[in-house]
């Protein structure tokens, strides 16, 4: 049933081991970006109104049970940086250490646990009806595949998700707004019309290829995979008013979700480092609050987002709409991490100056080709369900005012700057390695 109007009941996961994680110097991934979100979301005080959970790490066994193939979540578990000789053979095959995208790091088998835990977790708190929305920043790994990782990704925390809140739902609705396709996701839905996916994603010699106007579903899913494949530098009015917010009223119409999952990559704003679009933290914030106006049960994820001052921003300010807190000031508050948020200090991101090239034309015949493709569906499917599968067993909630309260306070520093060859030339502030 739909949420009444009015304040929703938010939780949020982060585990205090999350940011600790590193990929390498010269990888795009800094997981220390959810610190300086969760550091943002402390020092607005937004925490107040949410309630706060640490995550119990998913269990290899629902990994497996639910989507990923049980040799390769063994693989994961097994493979360290000091044992790649041993799995030469499966390096290749998973993908998984042979290539820059993809590396075996410490912790990178616990560190996937907790990020689907998380998911996991919120998706069960939906279907108690314990919150309207759940929150969980260190999500959205879109490119996993079954038994293949693929763009940083190795577990698809978004699919365990879903497949946990089909348990309950009929219909759910999965939404992309990170600048690449959400292919891992799409393909693992690709024949059922009980999940729709909408992406929004940068197309053409762009990673990882796919998410065309073509690709719309097949068996009985046909149709029910939408997506938008955009050129660099779409700005916010074009992004929502042109494209989103028309498409995504016509799926509400036809395909009536009764949950949503919403990943919120944040590589689709100005100046990410290696995304190509030109949204503000406003704008890329419109979708979040748009979606939350429907008061459909929402689990919101990350996903990308490579500038992490950035990531931040944006994540923090989402968190702000979620709560009913939209006019937060401007100004960052001082805190441990303020220096990262150099030279403006501001919450805010301000669009680049660089040209779009989506013209009006492209943008109105994919509009109308989608509310076309939707136009066609017949309808909600109707689903009979029967018995409800048990629900995975859910995290204890923590004393979460201690546990934010210790984490406020804990000295933990970023890595030290390196000397050597950037990618691409980076803020001052920003505080990533560079490549040896």
């Amino acid at each position: 049933a739909p949420l009444t109007m009015g304040k929703k009941r938010v939780s949020y996961f982060y585990h205090q081991e999350m940011p600790l994680v590193y990929f390498g110097s010269a990888h795009p991934m800094k997981p220390h970006r959810l610190k300086l979100t969760h550091h943002l979301i402390l020092n607005y005080g937004l925490h107040k109104h949410l309630d706060c959970y640490a995550p119990k790490p998913a269990d290899p066994g629902v990994m497996s049970e639910y989507f990923h193939d049980e040799e390769y979540v063994q693989f994961l578990r097994k493979i360290t940086p000091d044992n790649g000789r041993q799995h030469a053979a499966n390096i290749q095959r998973f993908n998984v250490g042979g290539t820059a995208d993809c590396p075996v790091f410490e912790g990178l088998f616990e560190f996937n646990q907790i990020t689907s835990g998380a998911s996991i977790d919120g998706a069960v708190q939906l279907c108690l009806d314990m919150y309207d929305i759940a929150v969980n920043w260190s999500g959205g790994f879109h490119h996993a595949h079954k038994a293949e990782a693929a763009g940083f990704c190795y577990i698809n925390d978004i699919v365990l998700a879903i497949v946990e809140l089909l348990k309950v739902h009929a219909r759910v609705l999965y939404i992309d707004i990170d600048v690449h396709h959400g292919d891992g996701v799409e393909e693992a839905f690709y024949t059922s019309d009980r999940v729709m996916t909408f992406s929004l994603h940068k197309y053409g010699d762009f990673f990882p290829g796919t998410g065309s106007l073509r690709e719309k579903g097949a068996k009985a899913g046909d149709g029910y995979s939408l997506n938008c494949p955009l050129n660099n530098g779409i700005s916010d009015e074009k992004y929502f008013e042109q494209l989103f917010k028309p498409v995504f009223d016509k799926i509400m119409e036809v395909f009536q979700p009764s949950a949503i999952v919403l990943q919120c990559g944040a590589d689709s704003l100005a100046a990410d480092r290696l995304g190509t679009l030109n949204l503000t933290t406003r704008g890329h914030a419109r979708m979040v609050e748009y979606v939350k106006s429907k008061s459909v049960p929402t689990l919101v994820l990350g996903g990308g987002g490579y500038t992490i001052r950035n990531v931040a921003r944006v994540w923090c300010y989402e968190t702000a709409v979620l709560v009913d807190k939209p006019d937060i000031c401007d100004d960052i508050p001082y805190h441990d991490y303020y220096e990262y948020f150099a030279p403006t200090y501001k919450l805010h991101l301000k669009p680049e100056n660089m040209t779009d090239l989506n013209s009006k034309s492209d943008i109105d015949n994919m509009r109308t080709d989608l509310l076309q493709q939707l136009k066609g569906l017949r309808g909600a499917p109707s689903v009979g369900m029967h018995q409800v599968p048990p629900l995975f067993h859910r995290m204890e909630e923590k004393d979460a005012e201690k546990d934010l309260e210790e984490d406020l306070h804990a000295d933990v520093r970023p890595p030290k700057k390196k000397r050597g060859r950037k990618s691409k030339k980076q803020h001052e502030a920003e505080l990533y390695d560079g490549v040896d």
